[in-house]
């Protein structure tokens, strides 16, 4: 029903940005809330960033001022704008897509995408 495709991962040193994009199947992405979540090496996953479906952005402090997270919900898309990285930074990025129908809550993931972050 939902899939979800992202892209822009990769190296950069400490200070650099990248941008990083998910893109979405499905007719549920407009009313949906989108999250990015993240993972470092041994830590548990937490949450990054989300958005309301009328692009209402909460950021973890860790990421406020530097983090931006966006959405395009007439091309079905979600972006996060890093800027100022930091090693700490570093971790597999998920896209998460929240959805209820109904009193059923349902949730869907992307497949991740690497960020590295050197000092």
């Amino acid at each position: 029903q939902v899939q979800l495709v992202e892209s822009g991962g990769g190296s950069v040193q400490a200070g650099g940005s990248l941008r990083l994009s998910c893109a979405a199947s499905g007719s549920i992405f407009s009313r949906s809330v989108m999250n990015w979540y993240r993972q470092a090496p041994g830590k548990q996953r937490e949450l990054v960033a989300s958005i309301s479906s009328g692009g209402f952005a909460n950021y973890a402090d860790y990421v406020k001022g530097r983090f931006t997270i966006s959405r395009d919900n007439a091309k079905n898309t979600m972006t996060l704008q890093m800027n100022s990285l930091k090693p700490e930074d570093t971790g597999a990025y998920y896209c998460n897509l929240e959805t209820q129908i109904g009193t059923q809550k349902y949730g869907y993931w992307g497949q991740g995408t690497q960020v590295t972050v050197s000092s």
